[in-house]
C-alpha cells in the first residue's frame, strides 16, 4: 500500500471520527437542554418543603424538593420534561399537593444542582434513585402509595421506572413513543433508527407496563403527534388504562387548559391512593 492510500485511509477515516462525534453531540442537544438557574422555590407558591440531597446507584449526587401535605394520601414522584428543572414545576407541585398528595420533584443529573451529565440511563438510574427517596419516607414499605407522574421526556423515564419500581400507578403527559419516532417525524431523510444512541422507547416497554394508566395528550401538539401516545396507550397492558384529550400546543397543554384531564387526574389519585 502506497504511502498515499495511507493517507487517504487516515483522513477518511478522521472524517468520519469526526461526523460520528458531531452527530452524536446534536443528539445529546436535541434531546437535553439543561439550565441551571432555579427561578423560585416552593416558598413562592406558599408551599412548605424540604431540600433533599441524595446519590444515585453511580453515585451521581442529585437533588429534590420533597413539599408535604398533613392530610396526603400517598405520594406523586414527578418526572420533568428535558427543558424544565424543579424552579420551573412550582406551580405544578402546589396543584398536585392540592389534590391531596405529598410531592416530590428531583433535578436529573445536569440539571439545577444536580450534578453531572443526562443521559438515558442516567435519567433511569436518577428516577430510581429518587422513587427510593420517596419509599425512604414511607419506612422503607414493600409498596409504598406513590405514582409516578412523567412529562413529555418524563413519560419515558416514568414508564421506565414503573418496569424497575413497584408503583401504584402512572401518568404519561404529552410524551413520545421513541427518539427514533421523533427522529423520523422531525429529520425524515436520515437512518434515524440506526443513528440513535438514546432510545428512550416507551412503545417497545408498553406490553410490561402492568400498573393502573392515565394519559393525556393534545391533538393540538406540533411537536409529538397523538399517535404516537395513542399507539404506547393501546400497547400498554396496563389495567384499568384511560385517556384523556388535552387541549392546547406542547408547552401549553395540561389540567390548567385541561378541566377534564384535571378531574381525571384527581379520579386516578384516588383510585391509586385509596
Amino acid at each position: 500500500m502506497t504511502a498515499l492510500a495511507v493517507r487517504a485511509i487516515v483522513l477518511l477515516a478522521s472524517l468520519f471520527g469526526l461526523a460520528w462525534l458531531g452527530w452524536r453531540w446534536f443528539e445529546w442537544r436535541e434531546l437535553y437542554h439543561p439550565h441551571r438557574e432555579i427561578a423560585k422555590t416552593p416558598e413562592a407558591a406558599g408551599l412548605d418543603f424540604e431540600e433533599v440531597e441524595f446519590v444515585a446507584e453511580d453515585a451521581a449526587r442529585l437533588f429534590g424538593w420533597w413539599i408535604p401535605r398533613r392530610d396526603a394520601r400517598g405520594a406523586v414522584l414527578y418526572c420533568h420534561g428535558n427543558g424544565d428543572n424543579l424552579g420551573d414545576l412550582v406551580d405544578v407541585a402546589a396543584d398536585l399537593n392540592g389534590m391531596g398528595v405529598n410531592v416530590f420533584l428531583f433535578d436529573y443529573r445536569g440539571y439545577g444542582r444536580s450534578r453531572g451529565l443526562p443521559t438515558e440511563q442516567g435519567t433511569y438510574r436518577d428516577a430510581r434513585a429518587a422513587f427510593e427517596c420517596v419509599r425512604a419516607r414511607y419506612g422503607d414499605a414493600e409498596r409504598p402509595p406513590v405514582i409516578a407522574l412523567g412529562r413529555s421526556l418524563g413519560g419515558a423515564v416514568a414508564a421506565q421506572l414503573a418496569l424497575d419500581k413497584p408503583l401504584r400507578g402512572l401518568v404519561l403527559e404529552s410524551t413520545f413513543a421513541s427518539t427514533a419516532a421523533m427522529g423520523r417525524r422531525l429529520y425524515p431523510r436520515l437512518p434515524a433508527e440506526r443513528l440513535c444512541r438514546f432510545r428512550y422507547d416507551t412503545l417497545s416497554k408498553a406490553p410490561r407496563i402492568r400498573v393502573p394508566l392515565l394519559m393525556a395528550h393534545s391533538p393540538e401538539d406540533g411537536l409529538i403527534p397523538m399517535d404516537q401516545a395513542r399507539a404506547v396507550f393501546e400497547n400498554s397492558a396496563a389495567e384499568p388504562k384511560r385517556f384523556v384529550a388535552l387541549s392546547g400546543a406542547h408547552n401549553e397543554a395540561g389540567w390548567r387548559r385541561s378541566p377534564a384531564y384535571r378531574t381525571a387526574l384527581r379520579e386516578f389519585i384516588e383510585f391509586c391512593l385509596p
